[in-house]
């Protein structure tokens, strides 16, 4: 029987695990709980459903980016496209110029080649993606978001952006969630295909909110922020993007035309809800 949707990666059309490239620019955390989920099912599985193959990132500085540290120490092949040296080389003193992306992802597409890469996983990259990445990887770009995509308001996805998990407990929420996504042109806008479980924002003892968020305390809300963005991580990210790119690895993911999303053959417009 024909399927009415297409595959995110088809097991069944390859011999070996999905060829991963990992994209990062910071701390590399996701990354790293991606190998490790990868050394785990060689081990409890005897197999790798996917493995990384190289580590891309977009800053050549060690202090602020561990790419070359963690390619080194798993013995993955390592490449540096410094964004800021190819805006400088073209007369910009820094990377707001989105005109100039398209030609920066062109040549990222080509360093990828030698390296038949199936899937890229955005862990902490933090340079916007653009159509010549997209049309070599059609919706096997895939990226974790520190909110619930799916709620909206109006027509509009409530919580996106690098604020997000400020927005949300600025905005009132009692929860904060992960997702991951397809990454498409409208950044934050992409299929949703896995929500982490909630995850109580915690707040300081005898605290209010609406003090919290008055100007003279900004501050310490900024302190409330970082402190609920790590806990997410450990609670969603780290749990659900592992997870999100094994279950692609297995065939379980697909996409119809009209960009809803197939979890196991069946339809899931809510995308998976992650389990344990």
């Amino acid at each position: 029987m024909s399927l009415s949707y297409k595959l995110i990666y088809n097991s069944k059309e390859h011999s070996g695990p999905m060829r991963l490239a990992g994209f990062m620019s910071g701390s590399g955390t996701n990354i790293i709980k991606i190998l490790e989920k990868q050394r785990e099912c060689e081990k409890r599985e005897g197999r790798d459903p996917f493995q990384m193959i190289v580590i891309f990132t977009d800053t050549k500085d060690e202090q602020k980016c561990q790419a070359k540290a963690i390619a080194r120490r798993e013995h993955i092949p390592y490449i540096c496209h410094d964004i800021l040296d190819f805006y400088k080389k073209r007369g910009h003193k820094n990377k707001k110029d989105l005109s100039l992306r398209p030609l920066y992802d062109s040549q990222t597409v080509e360093e990828l080649k030698d390296f038949k890469i199936d899937l890229i996983a955005l862990g902490g990259y933090m340079s916007v993606i653009t159509r010549p990445l997209l049309k070599a990887y059609p919706n096997r770009i895939i990226n974790v978001h520190p909110a619930n995509l799916l709620i909206k308001e109006g027509e509009r996805r409530k919580y996106t952006g690098a604020h997000a998990v400020a927005k949300a407990i600025r905005a009132g929420e009692k929860y904060l969630y992960s997702s991951t996504h397809i990454v498409k042109e409208k950044v934050d806008y992409g299929n949703v295909l896995m929500v982490s479980q909630p995850m109580k924002v915690e707040l300081p003892k005898d605290i209010s909110l609406e003090y919290l968020i008055k100007e003279e305390n900004l501050e310490r809300f900024r302190q409330v922020v970082q402190l609920n963005q790590k806990r997410l991580k450990e609670a969603g990210d780290w749990l659900i993007f592992p997870k999100t790119l094994k279950m692609i690895s297995q065939g379980r993911f697909g996409i119809d035309d009209s960009g809803r999303v197939y979890v196991d053959g069946k339809l899931c417009p809510e995308g998976y809800q992650y389990r344990e």
